[in-house]
């Protein structure tokens, strides 16, 4: 089902979403205080090619 759905949600404007996240990462990056924020909107794109079955994991530093 999750490839199913993933299929789907491709199709229908995950890959518009992704490209849009994307676009908006490169421009943050252009100054050095937006590459952190643009780091994660790349991620964000990742997640938005194929949400489903996608897990979101919290890391924990020292």
């Amino acid at each position: 089902m999750r490839f199913l759905g993933n299929i789907i949600w491709f199709v229908f404007g995950g890959l518009l979403s992704a490209i849009a996240w994307w676009i908006t990462g490169l421009l943050w990056c252009i100054t050095v205080v937006g590459i952190p924020f643009g780091k994660q909107l790349f991620k964000i794109a990742k997640v938005a090619l194929m949400p489903f079955g996608a897990k979101v994991v919290r890391k924990h530093y020292l």
